[in-house]
């Protein structure tokens, strides 16, 4: 096998506003050679959309500049056709399909769905 036949790792977008989630998300994902890019708030998630490609975006719901709904409304706007998963303590049904409604392929709830992160993302890229 040459280097050309080597397939890219896939590279994700997280944006999570609390560092320590998104250090173990990066590590758990790592630890599956997904490489990980990190943003706090809306408007660093939006300045590297723009500029990077990522074959996923892993967002939370809330930021202190906005919400995770607003995010991946925008994110849809220039982009249909990335995944988007989201990751959020926020639990309740309407939550979950306002997020499903925006755009999001997957809506996975902290914590009890730290497992399927990984599974959900490579299913999806």
């Amino acid at each position: 096998m040459n280097v050309m036949d080597k397939q890219k790792p896939p590279r994700i977008l997280c944006v999570e506003d609390d560092i320590d989630s998104c250090e173990m998300i990066s590590f758990l994902l790592g630890q599956s050679g997904i490489e990980v890019v990190s943003a706090q708030t809306v408007a660093e998630a939006l300045l590297l959309v723009e500029t990077d490609g990522f074959d996923l975006y892993l967002l939370d719901s809330s930021f202190p500049d906005g919400t995770g709904i607003e995010l991946c409304k925008k994110i849809r706007a220039s982009d249909e056709n990335t995944p988007i998963v989201f990751y959020s303590g926020l639990s309740d049904e309407s939550t979950r399909e306002a997020g499903l409604d925006a755009g999001a392929q997957a809506y996975l709830i902290k914590p009890q769905d730290l497992e399927k992160i990984e599974p959900t993302i490579k299913s999806l890229v």
